[in-house]
């Protein structure tokens, strides 16, 4: 279970609009399941509009500025501007770190969290 605020959920929600055509992405921070920190990673895929990459840069040294400040990575979310908040093919094959995938549907605002490349979902706990 991953729990996080309304605030959370809604500045996340910001960011993937900005990116939208295109999907955007970035990680959850916090302690103890708790999400506390927001951070937008560039989308360097070459098409943007259907998938997404991390900028692996950008991802490296995000992850590293989390471990000096004590934080741990709980999630990695990105948005599927037109589609639903379930995992594609692609999702699931880049699923490579051993947190939970969050997935924001922008068009129905419907918000999805799983185990990836298994594809089991995780109960996502908003907080006010």
């Amino acid at each position: 279970m991953l729990r996080v605020s309304q605030a959370v959920l809604e500045h996340t929600f910001y960011h993937l609009l900005s990116e939208r055509p295109g999907e955007g992405v970035g990680l959850w921070a916090g302690r103890q399941g708790l999400v506390e920190r927001v951070v937008p990673l560039p989308n360097v895929h070459p098409t943007p509009r259907v998938a997404y990459h991390a900028d692996p840069t950008a991802l490296l040294r995000a992850v590293q500025g989390l471990e000096r400040e004590g934080l741990e990575l709980l999630a990695i979310y990105h948005s599927h501007p037109y589609g639903p908040a379930r995992p594609s093919p692609a999702d699931r094959g880049q699923a490579y770190w051993r947190v939970p995938y969050v997935i924001f549907a922008l068009e129905s605002g419907e918000v999805r969290a799983y185990n990836l490349p298994e594809g089991e979902e995780v109960r996502l706990h908003v907080e006010p």
